[in-house]
């Protein structure tokens, strides 16, 4: 691949600096290699195809420090408000065209930019496939790929601008398209056709074909057949999606007259058709996973140490290893469970982006600057407790304590869905193991101190909400253990899709056309599981003896707006700080909606004496006078719910609009 893609580099050198939707045209005609050099056989264009493998943002190292999650679930402090997650707080959505630090527009990851790049290349060899001189097999690899990056593309940006003009051809700089925007289903339409297309094309295995055996052991990352059939679901499901189905009412520019101040009461609404082709492509592949015809599959969840994320010596596969792995030769992360990714980072960048903005700063506790991301207490609330119930229910717009969980504001962060104990660091959790190299201030916060006025709750240097995530980056990154030294090898990445969000989004789906209860539980035509197993399948993924996990329980599956409520609570706890919350918020209509509009922290005493939590599990400590308070309230109007386009773009022609509102 590195062969190829160096290759690649070189017929279209530059391209990467492109800034506009249309700047891709202006190229000088020297920067590309003669047709007859790059499409005349399958390893030239095969090269060509590789640099878009290259161009897919990597949300964790587009700077010295990135964002992704601009839903209710993160927060900032204050040495990172410059950034776009908290500029979306703001409601400063135009900043998005000049933060550097956003993967939307980032200096070295930028989904605008290298978009429609990407698209033009595609069509590109889409044109030229005629000048291939090889076998059929090496034509249907070459186009499958082509018409699932083009579709995957324009699904990335519809998902944060809308639906825009769907771009199948090369055009050229003289002869500027004055394409219409199509509504986000009108788009969708088309993305589907592509991704269908790379279905029947492309193979599930890379490593079975005649060409692909040329690489053979290193197709991981290259497209196939089940890719392409999950984001058709995916498609589908984001165009039957509440938002898409009341935009498309009004087309091009409706919603912030439709929704005036108030979406209340839509969400549970679908676009019965598309859920039904969603659920169909996705439970598709989820018989495919069954079945084990495909190599993918849910990674373990087995810890001897839950909290440090030591792996049991009887696991063959490992959670952690879906987000970072450790002393593995900086092997991309990903394991059996991981879909969708991009190029492999390179050996050591995890640590100038990513590995050091997820701790405490207090007293130099984690190296590098003041800016940490950390967890909101509305995230912390998402994890419901080992007895399959939420903490608490959403009802008429509202959440209200749910008296069945058994949650005790006395011992907050006891029996709680084990997937708590993995992500989320808590007060008294023994954060630093080795205090050997640590001065006389940092060894005082060996044991977290996360309560109320504590040593880490500074907004400046530590956490505003009571809490830090370590899912993404263990929290042996620090500069005791020293994880983000270089023999420890430690290599990050974030995948686009995982098989996880498949369960979820075809329990979603399922649940967004059913008509009754009784079909929540049934198998569909399309699956063997119901939409209540695949939510349980992730519950017996994490339930074990000592960290119990039951399945979705009766008092929710009364109504089939209740389970949606907890498909979409499954999905916030599951995918937990992987960028996918604030599409979904806003692809449900709750984005401008209270609660989901106001992000709060949670304050507590600590009752226990520090000395306690060395032989003691964090998790039975007793707080005293356990609370919300409100840290930040978002003042969003309908027009919050899509991007605005970079202003330069909508004044290219008449039919090329500017988001409504903006």
């Amino acid at each position: 691949m590195k062969s190829l893609l160096c290759g690649s580099l070189l017929l279209l050198a530059g391209g990467v600096s492109l800034t506009s939707c249309t700047d891709w045209l202006d190229k000088d005609p020297e920067s590309i290699v003669a047709d007859d050099e790059a499409f005349k056989n399958y390893r030239n264009f095969q090269g060509y195809i590789e640099e878009i493998y290259s161009l897919i943002p990597d949300k964790e190292k587009v700077n010295y420090c990135t964002a992704w999650n601009f839903g209710d679930d993160a927060v900032h402090n204050t040495e990172g408000y410059a950034h776009m997650d908290h500029q979306v707080d703001l409601g400063n959505y135009r900043n998005w065209y000049t933060n550097n630090q956003c993967w939307l527009n980032g200096n070295n990851s930028s989904l605008w930019r290298n978009s429609w790049y990407s698209i033009r290349k595609c069509n590109m060899g889409i044109e030229n496939i005629k000048s291939l001189v090889g076998t059929d097999e090496e034509r249907d690899l070459l186009l499958g790929q082509l018409y699932f990056f083009r579709a995957w593309w324009h699904f990335e940006l519809m998902c944060y601008f809308g639906g825009l003009p769907y771009i199948d051809q090369a055009f050229e700089a003289s002869n500027i398209p004055e394409l219409p925007r199509l509504s986000f289903q009108e788009c969708a339409d088309r993305c589907a056709q592509d991704f269908e297309q790379a279905y029947e094309l492309l193979p599930l295995d890379w490593d079975e074909t005649l060409a692909g055996m040329q690489t053979s052991g290193k197709n991981d990352l290259r497209i196939n057949k089940f890719m392409a059939l999950c984001y058709l679901g995916k498609c589908y499901l984001w165009a039957g999606s509440p938002l898409m189905k009341e935009f498309e009412k009004t087309k091009n520019g409706g919603v912030a007259e439709l929704l005036g101040a108030s979406s209340n009461g839509k969400t549970y609404d679908y676009d019965v058709k598309y859920c039904k082709l969603a659920a169909e492509a996705l439970g598709k592949a989820l018989e495919m996973v069954k079945k084990g015809t495909v190599k993918y599959k849910l990674a373990e969840y087995k810890y001897s140490n839950i909290y440090d994320h030591e792996r049991d010596e009887n696991a063959e596969t490992n959670y952690s290893d879906i987000f970072y792995t450790h002393k593995q030769s900086w092997m991309m992360p990903g394991t059996c469970e991981a879909i969708f990714r991009g190029a492999y980072p390179g050996a050591n960048s995890f640590n100038w982006n990513c590995d050091k903005l997820f701790g405490p700063k207090v007293a130099g506790l984690v190296d590098h600057d003041n800016i940490i991301h950390h967890p909101t207490a509305n995230l912390i609330d998402q994890y419901g407790m080992a007895n399959g119930q939420p903490i608490y229910l959403v009802r008429n717009g509202e959440y209200v304590l749910n008296p069945a969980s058994g949650w005790d504001p006395e011992h907050p962060f006891k029996n709680r869905d084990p997937r708590f104990y993995h992500d989320i660091v808590f007060d008294g959790f023994h954060y630093v193991i080795n205090t050997e190299p640590l001065n006389a201030d940092q060894k005082k916060l060996e044991y977290c101190q996360l309560y109320s006025n504590a040593a880490m709750r500074s907004v400046d240097n530590g956490s505003s909400t009571g809490y830090f995530i370590q899912k993404l980056v263990p929290h042996q990154c620090n500069e005791g253990d020293k994880w983000y030294d270089w023999d420890h090898a430690l290599q990050g990445y974030l995948p686009y899709m995982r098989l996880a969000d498949i369960y979820l989004m075809y329990a979603e789906a399922v649940a967004a056309y059913a008509t009754s209860v009784s079909e929540l539980k049934t198998r569909t035509p399309y699956c063997s599981l119901s939409a209540v197993d695949a939510i349980n399948a992730l519950r017996d993924r994490v339930n074990s003896a000592d960290w119990p996990m039951e399945h979705v329980q009766a008092n929710l599956m009364d109504t089939r707006e209740h389970f949606i409520d907890e498909v979409r609570r499954e999905r916030a706890v599951e995918l937990s700080f992987e960028g996918f919350r604030w599409c979904d918020l806003q692809r449900w209509l709750l984005l401008t909606e209270p609660p989901y509009t106001v992000k709060y922290s949670h304050e507590f005493e600590r009752l226990e004496k520090d000395s306690w939590f060395k032989d003691h599990d964090p998790k039975d400590a007793q707080v005293g006078n356990f609370q919300k308070k409100e840290l930040i309230t978002r003042s969003f109007e309908s027009k919050h719910y899509w991007f605005p386009l970079p202003d330069k773009d909508t004044y290219l022609y008449e039919g090329f609009p500017q988001n409504p509102g903006w």
